[in-house]
């Protein structure tokens, strides 16, 4: 649906060019959530503007639905651009205009018939719960319902695809969980795909079924979300999934346990989550396990959970205790095999 071929974007600044985006590629298939993640001045919000030309790129193609934008004309590229709605973070409403009427606006600047108009405005207040609030004005409204207008006005021109810039960071933890679940119940009963910019781990968790990690107008890691929280390969990722989880061990523990035995770090995906692994090692081998932190979350799909645990016992029984964990799908890190310096 979504096709990014070697996007670059570069910015100038007296003799000074700048790139924003350095040869990113991206595949978002139809139907799916697709995230992409990256601290401040990663390019993301750059890379989100290029999908829809907003931000043309200096080099490199975009496609959706498998026809070029890049290659379009500016008249064709107008008509295209009603098939792409697109949410922000700061709303971008009328101030002068209820609510009804910010999302009129745009459909009778695209020749839609008013009656139309009128189908369409109250057909998406309904279904971002809007439906008692069309005659009052955006400073009437809260956070949480500007952006339920902004994305009913999106949504009102029906698009395949919708963009979301940073559409939660504006609001506070309640009411970002009831605009995560309106875009999941958009993507679900419509079939509408959604690229997601985020700098929020949580918004990444909570819906997207794939995601692409940014830094320095670089993807440097991209997968599904379960991959990536359960084997993060860079740096940068493994920060965002750590802040997730509060398994920081005081580093004076640390030391005293590791003269008795190994620390470990234990992620369980999906149906290994309902295993217990943990449990039968005191049992089937000579190992007496500690919990030292740890938490569970539920992604999109599955659930997720990483512990860290300290193993008390002798290196070969540690050993064939983490080969039995790996045998039941847990994914083991900070394990270090004891390599034997003996030469005969």
């Amino acid at each position: 649906m979504i096709r990014l071929e070697n996007i670059t974007k570069a910015f100038q600044t007296g003799t000074t060019v700048t790139k924003a985006l350095d040869g990113v590629d991206l595949n978002v298939e139809k139907g799916k959530i697709y995230g992409v993640i990256g601290y401040s001045g990663a390019g993301k919000s750059t890379l989100v503007r290029t999908v829809n030309l907003l931000e043309r790129p200096t080099e490199g193609k975009v496609y959706i639905n498998d026809e070029e934008l890049t290659g379009l004309s500016a008249g064709k590229l107008k008509k295209t651009r009603q098939r792409i709605g697109m949410i922000f973070q700061s709303f971008n409403l009328l101030k002068t205009g209820t609510v009804y009427q910010n999302i009129a606006v745009p459909l009778k600047l695209t020749g839609v018939p008013r009656k139309e108009i009128d189908s369409r405005v109250k057909k998406y207040l309904k279904i971002v719960g809007l439906e008692d609030k069309r005659d009052t004005y955006p400073g009437q409204l809260s956070g949480g319902q500007k952006q339920r207008v902004a994305i009913a006005r999106a949504l009102a021109h029906e698009p395949e695809v919708l963009l979301c810039d940073e559409a939660t960071s504006a609001l506070d933890p309640d009411t970002t969980e009831s605009i995560l679940s309106l875009l999941e119940q958009i993507n679900k009963e419509f079939g509408i795909t959604i690229l997601l910019i985020t700098h929020e781990m949580h918004v990444v968790q909570k819906i997207c079924h794939e995601v692409a990690v940014m830094e320095n107008g670089r993807v440097i890691e991209r997968g599904r979300v379960v991959d990536l929280f359960s084997k993060p390969k860079t740096s940068t990722t493994k920060r965002f999934v750590q802040s997730l989880f509060q398994d920081d061990v005081p580093e004076s523990l640390v030391k005293k346990l590791e003269t008795s035995g190994q620390i470990v770090t234990l992620s369980f995906v999906g149906e290994s989550s309902g295993k217990p692994a943990l449990a039968l090692l005191s049992k089937n081998f000579d190992i007496y396990p500690s919990i030292l932190a740890g938490n569970i979350t539920q992604l999109k799909d599955e659930p997720f959970g990483r512990l860290v645990v300290h193993l008390e016992g002798e290196k070969s029984e540690t050993r064939r205790a983490v080969m039995f964990l790996e045998e039941k799908g847990i994914v083991v890190e900070g394990y270090v095999q004891e390599v034997s310096t003996h030469v005969s």
